[in-house]
């Protein structure tokens, strides 16, 4: 079982800047890809960023150039820098732990309750 817990989300001014932190707990040696999701009122929830224990990183083409995922594997906690935020960055964010299961070669998700960022213009 693994809990995800965000924080760091809050109100700031368009072209600001805010840093998400995502803390994973219980079996976390299990944990290969965390990632980064958002939704908006009225809209899917959609990929941010991701980042696998090895480092590799995919990016929304929305947010590249201006979002950094990162990971700390001994903290079991994965970032995301948000630079240069636009109205259009405000949503709740949330973090996604996936799970290997060595044994029957499966992935399971496990979701955070989610942060509020609300980007002011």
């Amino acid at each position: 079982q693994v809990h995800v817990v965000e924080t760091g989300g809050g109100l700031v001014q368009a072209g600001g800047s805010l840093r998400l932190s995502c803390a994973a707990s219980g079996s976390v040696f299990s944990i290969n890809t965390m990632a980064w999701y958002r939704q908006a009122p009225g809209k899917q929830r959609e990929l941010v960023a991701a980042i696998t224990r090895g480092g590799s990183t995919n990016y929304a083409n929305s947010v590249k150039g201006r979002f950094t995922i990162s990971r700390d594997n001994a903290k079991n906690t994965v970032y995301l820098q948000m630079n240069s935020l636009k109205p259009e960055d405000a949503a709740a964010y949330f973090c996604k732990a996936v799970e290997y299961n060595s044994v029957t070669y499966t992935n399971r998700d496990y979701w955070g309750q989610g942060t509020q960022v609300t980007v002011s213009s």
